[in-house]
């Protein structure tokens, strides 16, 4: 899930129709991750050191399948992006999500599945959500691979341990409120060249270069990148493409206010009721599904 932010929707309907459908700011942790201070750094082996034999298959495999998942994964997708979308460097970059800090952390608890997950639960829920198909059974070889790759890449890391570059950084508060019409006009100037101006992404002979951020092809509402707080550290830390860091917190959090407050496929838990689903899962001032946004009821699509 890559993301570029560009492109001028110059006044775009002025903020969402009802006022009240972008967040307010909120008190959110300025360090990378909890306890920033005392984390450790960790490089993962070099492409050159890829092991040989029936395991190194399996690595190389899952290397393929997270940078070209459509192709090597086609059956568990449901849209035009890959892992590697959002997890750059093919899950090597530190802020993007990096696979060997995400391997080494897991088996942990997540609220969002009331239970303690394996690393293949955790990547069950990728499909699910990030990629808007369905889970691959566990044990499955696309699973086995794709944990073979994450294992190989965190070789060496600590176990149990809070790695620097985990995750998305989390941005303070913004200064200002996240504005839409802000982060349109921001969209138009810093990602639509890479993104397009309806955020539909490219592609070349039906392979995607720059994955689409919203519509159809994107990530569903159940997507942790939906949440504009994740979107805002994502975007601050690896966007525009190659010029990391260049846009302000606050620029971050207005073109990730933008960006998610687009439709985009439905939230596999729907329960029948946009408003139920909001009130049951959805139920945070970073998200906006549910908000009615230039006339337009997000979850409704």
């Amino acid at each position: 899930m890559v993301l570029a932010p560009t492109l001028t929707l110059a006044p775009l309907a002025a903020q969402a129709a009802d006022g009240g459908a972008v967040p307010s700011a909120a008190p959110v942790a300025a360090s990378s991750t909890p306890g920033a201070a005392q984390a450790q750094h960790f490089t993962p082996p070099a492409e050159t050191a890829m092991p040989s034999g029936d395991f190194g298959q399996s690595v190389k495999l899952g290397e393929q399948i997270f940078i070209h998942t459509k192709e090597y994964a086609g059956q568990y997708v449901g849209n035009s992006l890959n892992c590697a979308s959002c997890h750059l460097d093919a899950g090597r970059k530190a802020d993007s999500g990096p696979l060997w800090a995400a391997y080494i952390s897991y088996p942990a608890y997540r609220s969002k599945t009331g239970h303690v997950n394996s690393f293949a639960e955790r990547m069950q829920g990728c499909f699910d959500y990030s990629m808007n198909g369905k889970a691959p059974p566990l044990g499955d070889p696309v699973l086995v691979a794709l944990e073979s790759y994450a294992f190989w890449l965190a070789k060496g890391a600590p176990v149990g341990t809070d790695l620097a570059g985990r995750g998305y950084p989390k941005l303070a508060a913004p200064a200002q409120k996240p504005d839409y019409a802000r982060g349109a006009q921001l969209y138009a100037q810093h990602c639509a060249l890479c993104h397009g101006a309806g955020g539909q992404g490219q592609s070349v002979d039906g392979k995607t270069v720059f994955p689409p951020l919203w519509g159809a092809q994107s990530f569903n509402w159940g997507a942790g990148m939906h949440e504009i707080q994740n979107a805002a550290g994502f975007i601050k830390a690896n966007m525009p493409l190659g010029l990391s860091g260049t846009l302000t917190d606050q620029q971050a959090w207005d073109v990730a206010t933008f960006m998610d407050s687009q439709p985009r496929p439905q939230d596999p838990r729907f329960t029948g009721s946009v408003e139920a689903t909001r009130a049951k899962y959805h139920d945070s001032p970073w998200s906006m599904y549910g908000k009615t946004v230039n006339g337009h009821m997000l979850g409704s699509e």
